[in-house]
């Protein structure tokens, strides 16, 4: 990546702190926001190796598979639709399949080949899950979001003849019902008539299938070959785009010879170690984590489309709606109320859970609409949006929730903000730990100091004010 860097006469940026790190990490891996002892003992910790001790653990920690889960559900289009497409207890049984999946860090040409073979009913066999959330039950629709998903490719931009030979793999899909309301049995049907299909697959070579052979299978054994030119390089590259906010081959879902990688051999590298591992996401995530590019600081001299273009710093992103809701409820010892369109007693509303744990995408509240959580109609990475608006800026500068939820107190601010040895300096110190993940500088702590003495604030008023203008801190709102 530094050859890369430099050849285009950029510098990279220097290593990020052990502070930034540290909550960098956190929100990228598990989605969470440290608590504050957590990043005094990692700030304490003067093994050389802690970084990668930390990494380690994360990828350990429950809320790893929560996060996990939710960002493959972003992708599966795991949501309840009214009557058709997933109903809430299919959802609910194929977030558990894929937070499972996860868990048992499942390699990923097995969970791949799971979503693309798999037959039986949508309530007990999870994985069938997959067509039924397409939106469309043509060959067509199956085959688009199976280029999308696995690929990374547009097949709309494909021309017609390939496309056409693609979907013939998944024009024996058919749906059952049962005498279970809202059961359907995905499965496929062999063909009632003597002559095989005639199919191609999407590098363009030829195949004919056997009448009493499903073409869902010779299709997931094609994609998940090491050999394949798509499957690899399509995961390792959203990954990358994951930790690092934009792929090698940039968009993720828009692969495609016209848009080349800009670190050919990187994504090479990434492929070739992804194969090695046998398909082991961890592993790959590891790699990444622990990588220079990875741990670069956020600040660059840099021009910045350039330097973005090829890695030459961490870029800053504003958390996703789910991470920042979490980390303001846990902030203030609040919880979200949720709400759905899909009516009770059909839908399952959850109670004080944290919104990275939630199944459906269609239950939801004000925040997350406000905050650009995705609709997962498509299953496009861009269907996200963590630009910052307007709207935002304003809900939390302003909304009468966020000014209750500071004056209430709760959560790990209310022990930040307790009468502690070292007067109110010391409670402003503890805010800073809890909000930012580290403690003020120098020339905050004068900024504070200045503004105790001109207004003479109460310790609450002053815990209050200080945690109002965090929490509103670009610093706060991005992982950087």
């Amino acid at each position: 990546m530094r050859a890369k860097v430099t050849e285009r006469g950029l510098t990279p940026a220097p290593p990020c702190s052990d502070e930034v790190f540290f909550r960098r990490v956190y929100l990228d891996v598990i989605g969470t926001l440290p608590a504050g002892g957590e990043v005094t003992q990692f700030l304490h910790d003067e093994r050389p190796d802690k970084r990668a001790r930390c990494i380690h653990r994360l990828l350990a920690r429950e809320e790893f598979n929560d996060y996990w889960a939710l960002k493959w559900c972003d992708l599966l289009r795991v949501k309840a639709e009214f009557p058709i497409n997933l109903w809430p207890n299919a959802v609910q049984s194929y977030h558990r399949w894929i937070r499972d999946a996860v868990k048992a860090n499942m390699p990923y040409d097995a969970f791949a080949r799971a979503l693309l073979t798999s037959s039986g009913s949508n309530f007990r066999e999870p994985p069938v899950n997959f067509y039924r959330a397409v939106q469309g039950r043509e060959p067509a629709a199956f085959a688009a979001a199976v280029a999308l998903t696995f690929m990374g490719s547009r097949i709309e931009s494909w021309p017609e003849e390939q496309r056409a030979r693609m979907e013939v793999f998944f024009s024996r899909l058919a749906f059952k019902g049962t005498d279970e309301w809202k059961e359907e049995i995905v499965c496929w049907e062999p063909l009632e008539q003597p002559e095989p299909l005639d199919a191609v697959f999407p590098d363009g070579v030829a195949i004919t299938i056997p009448t009493d052979q499903d073409p869902r299978a010779l299709f997931a054994a094609w994609l998940t070959a090491p050999e394949n030119p798509w499957f690899a390089r399509a995961i390792a590259n959203r990954v990358w785009s994951w930790f690092l906010g934009r792929g090698i081959i940039h968009e993720p879902d828009d692969i495609h010879p016209d848009n080349p990688p800009v670190n050919p051999e990187l994504l090479a590298c990434l492929e070739r170690e992804l194969i090695r591992s046998h398909y082991n996401l961890k592993q790959l995530f590891r790699v990444i984590l622990n990588s220079a590019t990875y741990q670069q600081s956020s600040v660059t001299s840099a021009p910045y489309p350039e330097a973005e273009a090829v890695f030459a710093y961490y870029p800053a992103r504003r958390l996703e709606a789910e991470v920042l809701s979490d980390a303001l409820n846990v902030l203030f010892g609040t919880t979200n109320a949720y709400t759905s369109a899909i009516p009770e007693p059909f839908t399952y509303i959850p109670e004080e859970h944290r919104t990275i744990t939630l199944a459906d995408g269609s239950i939801t509240d004000s925040f997350l609409e406000t905050f650009g959580r995705p609709s997962r109609d498509t299953g496009l990475e861009s269907e996200r949006n963590n630009q910052v608006t307007t709207s935002q800026r304003l809900y939390l500068l302003n909304s009468s929730e966020v000014q209750k939820r500071i004056v209430r107190g709760g959560g790990r601010l209310a022990k930040s903000g307790a009468p502690a040895k070292g007067g109110p300096m010391q409670a402003v110190r503890q805010i800073y730990l809890q909000v930012l993940s580290r403690f003020p500088t120098k020339e905050e702590t004068a900024v504070i100091r200045e503004y105790l003495q001109r207004n003479g604030a109460a310790p609450k008023a002053l815990k209050e004010d200080v945690t109002w203008a965090l929490i509103n801190s670009k610093e706060f709102l991005y992982r950087h």
